[in-house]
């Protein structure tokens, strides 16, 4: 492709929990998200990624940074708006990101500034602090999942998992007789054959019964007009929790930001991607009512970030060559 000659700075956007030795080093803690691969964990993904650059021999590639995408979302986002201090992603995951104060940082020398944490929000409740709220289909869910125990806030409120947990409870309601007379059909059997997108659908204001009862026709389930009616009301129930659960972690955010800061009154903006909160009908409204219920004390704007975390990573990728360049300059 004629690139070979150039060494080209590179951004590697990278939205799996990491512990980050340095801007351009990040050891791979686990995997999330139903994804899995050998021979990763416990590695430094950023040179796991330079191998394969090298094996491929097309570009001579420089790898700057790692960043989370909540990190990347959150620069995207505070390039345009100052006031942004947190990045938020409600997608196939959920996580954020937010800017603590040095003095809060043991890890790190210095207690003036701020500083951006990734909080790895989604493996909230893994030592059981959820158990209250957590139902009989959340732990069907998380048994069946690839990393059973782990990643327990985000498997209550990311696309990942929402489809699913309707999938268990039409199972469930559908055993007792309140559902398709009562027949299981070998569709609705499969796992992760119920996908989020179809919550998106149903729960559409635009949609009438008779085109529930067509999505679920193409699932294979045969209903009547009061299944669609059920099917619609367990799917607003699930994604209605869904954005308060993840609402009301947001609200712990600001007001932790508020209360670092001995401010009565808080104005911070959030940057926010993901396709849970940007396609789905209702999720944004539920999430900011929630946020703005928890958090009486802080005015919260949120933000759609439309270049996604790319141009967050590529903003920090600039800053970190400039960096190298005038440390070079001083050596």
């Amino acid at each position: 492709m004629g690139m070979k000659s150039a060494r080209l700075p590179l951004g590697f956007t990278f939205s799996f929990p990491c512990h980050q030795k340095s801007l351009d080093a990040g050891i791979l803690v686990n995997w999330t998200k139903g994804f899995k691969c050998t021979d990763c964990e416990g590695e430094d993904v950023v040179e796991l990624l330079r191998e394969g650059i090298k094996r491929k021999e097309e570009f001579d590639l420089d790898v700057v940074a790692v960043v989370n995408d909540t990190v990347g979302t959150m620069m995207t986002c505070a390039y345009e708006e100052p006031t942004c201090e947190i990045g938020l992603i409600a997608g196939t995951g959920s996580n954020a990101c937010y800017m603590e104060e040095m003095r809060n940082i043991e890890t790190v020398e210095g207690n003036e500034g701020r500083m951006c944490v990734n909080m790895e929000w989604g493996a909230f409740g893994d030592n059981g602090c959820l158990d209250d709220i957590r139902t009989q289909y959340d732990r069907a869910v998380d048994e069946n999942s690839l990393n059973e125990g782990k990643q327990r806030y985000e498997k209550m409120c990311s696309g990942m998992y929402l489809g699913e947990i309707v999938r268990n409870i039409l199972i469930d309601l559908t055993k007792r007789g309140f559902l398709f007379r009562g027949k299981i059909s070998e569709t609705l059997k499969t796992r992760g054959i119920f996908e989020t997108k179809f919550l998106s659908q149903i729960e559409s204001d635009r949609l009438a019964l008779l085109q529930v009862r067509a999505i679920l026709q193409q699932l294979g389930l045969d209903s009547t007009c009061d299944d669609s009616i059920i099917v619609k009301e367990v799917c607003s129930t699930v994604s209605r929790r869904a954005a308060q659960i993840c609402g009301a972690g947001m609200a712990g955010v600001v007001d932790k930001i508020r209360e670092n800061r001995a401010l009565d009154h808080l104005d911070v903006t959030v940057g926010v991607d993901g396709t849970l909160y940007k396609l789905h009908p209702h999720f944004s409204r539920i999430f900011h009512q929630t946020v703005k219920e928890l958090a009486p004390k802080c005015n919260v704007n949120f933000l759609l970030s439309e270049d996604g975390s790319g141009k967050g990573a590529a903003l920090i990728t600039a800053v970190g060559c400039r960096q190298r360049a005038q440390e070079a300059l001083q050596a």
